[in-house]
């Protein structure tokens, strides 16, 4: 954030402030040489079982200059923004809600159930671095790759002892390969899984997962427009990141200078401004910010060095000497200094040709002392050789198309240096993935950025006390001298209001949240589909005990985030999503639904991506501004896409029998966000839902066959966004989560004179954010702590498993007793397991697909 008066901007109360947790430190690794270096501290201060069998779970119980280094100390708290973008932030004024009625910013309180929720839950059935030793790429902080893909236990083989009911144990799983049923999961890929002990943590509350192969950690690449971006949009993605030790390096496109005054409202009058200072100011505070959330002190030093960029220019690079894998790129562009209104000298102005070249503006404590200007192939250019240098195996960036505020003016929701520097992104991943072959997948996920703020709270208290806490360490809240710099240790702007407009209470994905990316066929084999490189990645196990091949790439690129299967009524699968085209011109930039079929069931071919075109007229309109498709069939095999459109409304088209599709139509509804979902009831028909700021909206189809019937209130409570819906029980159980809490809730949705949820149901988890998927007995989605969570019935804790992942978990039932269930690791990688869909069962141990993520 950063550009624009902090009085425009609401005010919201400060929430309560957490502490991080702490961070191992993490192996260090080579580097390559840097033009100039400066060292910058602030001053002062079980049982073996056979391969990936699933059994039924046992009992248990309960500032420096670049000529010479410099020692410079940050500690302390610190928080502020710099985005002139609400309460505390230097983007200009920053949108509070996207209709016209603007809402108060949200307290920090938790939320409190729902009235009439019922208490009962319904069965589901259910050492300072020199300049050489700054690391020109993270993959040698990674620890070396094993042979094969066999996913091990947590004992060794030759180290597991024999259990008296081993011949047993054979013998069931040799029935089980038999007779392809049973309750009981064979699990294979490359290799057989080992061994599967059963958990061992006796919390009543939680017990952790097995994992068969621990994960590689990947490597994360963030790129936001300012400094704080991160902080408040990417937060706590990032510092679960750093938690665990993954290398993560975070690219700052402009200096986010705004007005050049670093002070709050009360003071900016008598406050010079002075840009240089103001940009140094705020990279102190993001150092401060980061060492806090890798060590614990916000002192803790950083080698500070300059790079030659592959646009021409000059980038500073921030290596943490403590933690060397963490890496802070410094780009230093002009920033745009309004949130909304057109500004040549700015990224957007770049992007649309009204300026040749943009200019840098230069903090006044980097080594970087020689200033420099792009063209927009030079942006790109300089983006991409970040990109080469660093090999991510997760690229973050901003929400390229965030819409518009439904208003006259139809003011963007999101700063302008946020979506178009996230475009820039998209072109530069693209040029990546093009040209240079000999790297690891990678797989990106964008977020929303200022309309949080008029969102459901996504963060449990918890989080959000230490989301904020970071954000108190770089608006440098107790203006003590931490880091030596007449600039400043933080941004002034954002201490009045570290929270911002309810930023630091919530996150959401703009991309990737739907969980129908795994698919089963027939002859019990599983499908995976998603996004790496850009292009639709494949994944495949023959059968129930299958090895598993993949990823393949399905041609055709531009292919964005959030995938979404269906299997049509002769077995064949069919795959949607949606794919960005830049074009030849600025307003050529299109976002469009895309599909492809199987050419036969069971087969691994895929017809050609066909488009559906959008429901949006142009990319001026509502910056192409459309969800990920929701599909279904109903029960006369029809298939249907919906869509939320820029206006917040249901889009929707339908294919005939003789395969031609119809028009886009409206649906209506109103104040629609995130993603819609649908399924199909006991009688065939489709029901579609979308969530709004204050509840959920449905669509129910009257019959199989018919026109989809009007937006109906379904009258559940807020939610945080993400749905996932599955029909059972005769008609289609929604899962959502709580705002302010991470809990899960569910509701069934029947036709009971018109749309009607019953059986609300709050069903308890680990905190965390996002997607829950849904299948059997089987519920996971992220928990507090970025791991993955899971349920397997009632009576039973959740559990957490040692896996990280990108975008939203996704599960299938495989035959009549069998959940299966995959996550894409932050390694881009597939992870997948299984449990019996019956009331003990517990989780086999995760297996990962293929070989480590080391090049295509």
């Amino acid at each position: 954030m950063s550009d624009g008066p902090p009085s425009s901007r609401p005010a919201p109360a400060p929430a309560p402030r957490p502490a991080p947790p702490a961070s191992e430190p993490a192996p260090t690794a080579p580097g390559t040489p840097r033009e100039a270096t400066a060292t910058t501290r602030p001053s002062g201060a079980a049982k073996k079982r056979p391969a990936g069998t699933a059994k039924k779970r046992p009992p248990r119980t309960a500032n420096a200059h670049p000529d010479h280094e410099t020692t410079v100390r940050h500690t302390g708290p610190a928080t502020a923004r710099h985005d002139d973008d609400t309460a505390g932030r230097h983007d200009g004024d920053a949108p509070a809600s996207r209709g016209t009625a603007v809402p108060a910013p949200r307290d920090g309180g938790a939320a409190t159930p729902h009235d009439g929720e019922p208490a009962l839950r319904p069965d589901r059935g259910t050492t300072a671095r020199h300049d050489d030793d700054i690391p020109a790429s993270h993959a040698d902080a990674v620890p070396a790759p094993r042979d094969g893909g066999a996913a091990l236990g947590p004992h060794e083989r030759g180290a597991a002892v024999p259990h008296p009911r081993a011949r047993a144990v054979v013998k069931a799983v040799a029935l089980l390969a038999a007779t392809a049923a049973g309750g009981m999961l064979l699990l294979r890929g490359n290799e057989a899984l080992a061994g599967l002990d059963a958990p061992t943590a006796p919390d009543s509350r939680a017990t952790t997962a097995t994992a068969a192969d621990a994960p590689d950690p990947g490597r994360v690449l963030q790129i936001v427009a300012h400094p704080d971006d991160d902080l408040y949009f990417m937060n706590p993605d990032l510092a679960y990141s750093i938690t665990a030790g993954h290398p993560v390096t975070s690219v700052y496109l402009t200096s986010g200078e705004a007005d050049g005054v670093n002070a709050g409202t009360g003071k900016a009058a008598s406050t010079p401004p002075d840009k240089p200072a103001y940009a140094e100011a705020r990279q102190n505070g993001i150092r401060a910010a980061y060492a806090k959330m890798a060590t614990g002190d916000r002192s803790s030093a950083w080698k500070r060095s300059v790079i030659p960029t592959k646009g021409g220019g000059h980038a500073e690079v921030d290596v943490l000497v403590a933690r060397p894998q963490i890496n802070l790129v410094w780009l230093q562009l002009r920033e745009a200094g309004n949130v909304y209104q057109d500004v040549p000298d700015s990224l957007h102005g770049l992007w649309d040709g009204k300026v040749p070249r943009l200019e840098s503006v230069l903090a006044s404590g980097s080594p970087v002392r020689q200033g420099f200007s792009y063209t927009k192939e030079q942006v790109v250019q300089t983006i991409t050789g970040i990109l080469e240098r660093y090999r991510p195996t997760t690229i973050r960036t901003q929400d390229p198309t965030p819409g518009r505020f439904h208003d006259a003016a139809k003011r963007y929701t999101d700063h302008q240096d946020h979506f178009y520097g996230a475009r820039f992104v998209q072109m530069a991943a693209a040029d990546y993935a093009e040209r240079f072959k000999d790297r690891p997948h990678f797989t990106v996920q964008n977020y929303v950025g200022y309309f949080n703020g008029s969102l459901p709270r996504a963060l449990d208290p918890g989080e959000a006390k230490e989301k904020l806490d970071i954000l108190d360490t770089y608006a440098w809240l107790d203006k003590e001298n931490h880091c030596g710099s007449e600039a400043g240790c933080g941004d002034l702007k954002v201490a009045e209001h570290p929270s911002g407009n309810g930023w630091t209470q919530s996150i959401n994905y703009a991309r990737g949240t739907g969980t129908s990316w795994l698919s089963s066929d027939a002859e019990h084999g599983l499908w995976a589909f998603k996004v790496l490189d850009g292009q639709v990645a494949l994944w495949h196990r023959s059968g129930l005990i299958g090895r598993w091949s993949g990823p393949r790439l399905l041609p055709g690129t531009g292919m964005d985030q959030g995938m979404s299967t269906v299997t049509l009524k002769d077995g064949r699968i069919a795959a949607f999503g949606t794919r960005t085209s830049f074009g030849d011109k600025p307003a050529d930039y299109r976002r469009e639904v895309v599909y492809a079929v199987q050419r036969a069931p069971g087969s691994e071919e895929f017809g050609p991506w066909e488009s559906l075109g959008t429901p949006e007229a142009s990319d001026a309109d509502w910056t192409s501004d459309i969800s990920a498709p929701a599909v279904s069939v109903d029960g006369t095999g029809a298939l249907a896409v919906y869509v939320r459109d820029g206006a917040s409304t249901l889009r929707g088209r339908v294919q005939g029998p003789d395969g031609a599709w119809g028009p886009w139509e409206a649906h209506g509804g109103a104040d629609l966000h995130g993603n819609p979902v649908t399924a199909t009831d006991g009688a065939g028909r489709r029901m579609v839902f979308a969530a709004t700021t204050k509840s959920v909206t449905g669509w129910l189809q009257p019959a199989p066959g018919a026109p989809l019937g009007p937006a109906t209130p379904t009258g559940l409570p807020e939610t945080t966004l993400p749905l996932t819906a599955e029909g059972r029980e005769g008609g289609v159980r929604v899962w959502f989560r709580k705002p302010g809490s991470g809990n899960v809730r569910t509701a069934l949705m029947t036709d009971a004179e018109g749309l009607k949820a019953t059986g609300l149901t709050d069903l308890g988890g680990l905190q965390g954010f996002g997607s829950v998927t849904a299948t059997g007995h089987l519920l996971a989605g992220r928990s507090a702590g970025g791991l993955l969570g899971s349920d397997l019935g009632a009576g039973q804790p959740w559990q957490r498993s040692p896996l990280m992942f990108v975008g939203a978990p996704s599960s299938t039932m495989t035959g009549k007793n069998l959940v299966s269930l995959a996550v894409v690791g932050l390694d881009a990688r597939l992870y997948v397991t299984s449990s019996a869909d019956e009331p003990d069962a517990y989780l086999a141990p995760w297996q990962p697909v293929g070989p480590r993520n080391t090049s295509p």
